[in-house]
């Protein structure tokens, strides 16, 4: 059974940084893309970041692109993003995400949904003004 297990998630005042990470278990992280999404108050669960399962591509949304940095530890099967400069509009349910075919090609379709096979519960971040 494929299980992942976000952490890191809090409260932060505006400005500041959180480091989240995704631990998986029952999927070999090594050659599987992964993802980062968010969902906000009120809207869609929307893409932040992905990274392919070389980790050689690596993708942020516009809102996040500059502030956000996303990483993998095959060895370990854990992602995590390391969010910086923190902002009240990054207030969300962070999850983490992860396809389940090896070595997939995302091209511009980490955005959607359909792309990633696994989902997290998903960890709070809390960002306050």
């Amino acid at each position: 059974q494929v299980r992942l297990v976000e952490s890191g998630g809090g409260l932060v005042q505006a400005g500041g940084s959180l480091t989240l990470s995704c631990q998986t278990s029952g999927l070999p992280l090594d050659g599987y893309a992964a993802a980062w999404w968010r969902q906000r108050p009120g809207k869609a669960r929307e893409g932040v970041s992905a990274i392919s399962w070389s980790a050689i591509s690596r993708e942020y949304s516009a809102a996040v692109n500059g502030r956000f940095t996303i990483s993998r530890n095959n060895a370990k099967n854990t992602i995590t993003l390391q969010m910086n400069d923190l902002k009240p509009e990054d207030t969300a349910m962070y999850y983490c995400a992860a396809s389940g075919r090896q070595r997939l090609i995302y091209s511009s379709t980490w955005t959607s949904l359909s792309t990633w096979n696994y989902w997290g519960q998903g960890t709070q971040v809390t960002v306050s003004s």
